[in-house]
């Protein structure tokens, strides 16, 4: 870590996310003296390239907007590079790298071969129109297109690009490469290669492996309070999953505070999600708006102040702090699984785990949004599509195999189960044997 700080300094998240998966792994590498020789550890923390790029488009007022744009492909041992692509203002190298990092185990978890990457630009598509964002994917697309490919690195959506955007991104991809290669990005619109249960996969993913850490400790998911981050895909298909299961939704959250739910939010509310989310107007006042009897909005307070049993990190890292997992713990709350990427501090990890907090890493929460695109790639490599039923039974499977590895790894002498350690050891071994039988590259 001494090393890698000082190679890259100020790289806050990058560090954050290196420091948090060597302290895992730390015990069971030294335990193999055949890592250490072939430098695992070193080669794994460096990305294998990063490829950055300038992206020029012209606004509706005509005039010309410069942004930066990124790529990092981070490991590949397992399989070709799989990562989304984010369009956020707060978009640096740093960010993607931690991401990237992340996405390798994230992706080895998943039982899929897919190696690590990600991608993105401070673009800000919040309050963009459509025609903004279209002619800003397509100058986007026009600089990735040529590091990108189905055997090669296969991006998907992220924060601020979904399916609209995926589809003005293959759209351009389409007309330089020459060819109608589906394979080549995932999120795809279903009439031209997307899969079912896509849109909804991470959420659901994330409910399916809250339920399983909950089985496992004793409890049922039914009747469960829960408060969430965000309003968009990964929000919305975390609401579905949890009200067909039987959990109350009481919070959902924005940048401009929180819409508090007493009585849990309803099928109309989570269809109102979407439109939230495609007006880029970032305000989930809008929801207290629409349903002004059944929502209420306080400005400035996050949904960690509302009391529940359980907390959903839905929106961006480092959402939560430690004073938020204080409140949440003041407040009832017993559970808090990561949705998003790193979504809590470290201070509020330690938090939970020393206070008896149920506790999950985003790595292996939110790990069905890539399998779904696994699935996905699957499909188009096969040219069919799968019904729902089907896509919606592996990505189950799936997330229960997650939950068994962690499972593995994570037990306790006491027997309980430490799920930062048991992803992150699970994750590493996986992705450490593969580079280590390829050689030195």
């Amino acid at each position: 870590m001494a090393d890698l700080q000082a190679r890259h300094p100020g790289e806050s998240e990058y560090l954050q996310a290196v420091q948090e998966v060597l302290e895992s792994v730390e015990d069971v590498y030294n335990q193999h003296p055949e890592f250490e020789e072939a430098r695992i550890v070193e080669r794994m923390v460096e990305p294998d390239r990063i490829f950055t790029f300038k992206v020029t488009w012209i606004d509706d007022e005509g005039q010309v907007q410069v942004n930066t744009g990124y790529r990092v492909q981070f490991n590949s041992a397992i399989g070709p590079y799989k990562g989304g692509i984010r369009f956020h203002r707060a978009v640096t190298p740093s960010m993607l790298k931690f991401l990237g990092f992340e996405q390798t185990f994230k992706n080895a978890l998943t039982t899929l071969p897919m190696g690590g990457a990600k991608g993105g630009s401070d673009f800000d598509p919040k309050g963009k129109s459509d025609g903004e964002i279209m002619r800003f994917c397509q100058a986007f697309m026009t600089e990735l297109w040529q590091c990108i490919g189905p055997d090669q690195d296969i991006p998907a959506g992220d924060v601020g690009c979904g399916g609209r955007e995926i589809g003005y991104m293959y759209g351009m991809y389409k007309k330089l490469a020459r060819e109608y290669n589906t394979g080549v990005l995932t999120g795809k619109g279903l009439t031209w290669g997307g899969s079912i249960l896509r849109p909804e996969a991470t959420g659901f993913g994330a409910l399916y492996f809250t339920h399983h850490l909950l089985q496992k400790a004793g409890r049922e998911i039914k009747g469960q309070r829960i408060a969430v981050s965000g309003f968009g895909n990964v929000a919305w298909g975390a609401c579905i999953k949890a009200t067909e299961l039987g959990a109350k939704v009481v919070a959902i959250s924005g940048p401009d505070g929180v819409c508090e739910i007493p009585e849990g939010i309803t099928r109309e509310m989570i269809d109102y999600m979407l439109v939230m989310r495609a007006s880029n107007r970032d305000r989930v006042e809008d929801m207290a708006d629409k349903f002004p009897g059944a929502a209420r909005f306080t400005a400035g307070k996050k949904a960690w102040s509302v009391a529940c049993d359980i907390a959903l990190p839905c929106a961006f890292q480092n959402e939560l702090s430690e004073d938020d997992a204080r409140e949440l713990v003041a407040n009832g709350c017993w559970c808090c699984c990561e949705v998003s990427n790193m979504g809590c501090q470290p201070g509020a990890i330690h938090f939970f785990q020393h206070n008896g907090i149920l506790f999950a890493p985003g790595k292996a929460v939110n790990a069905g949004g890539v399998a779904t695109s696994g699935l996905e790639m699957t499909q188009n490599a096969e040219h069919i599509s799968w019904d729902a039923a089907e896509v919606d039974s592996k990505l189950h499977f799936i997330m229960k195999s997650i939950h068994e590895q962690c499972v593995k790894y994570g037990t306790q002498p006491d027997g309980s189960v430490d799920y930062v350690k048991g992803a992150n050891i699970a994750g590493f071994m996986k992705v450490a044997h593969a580079m280590l039988e390829q050689g030195i590259i």
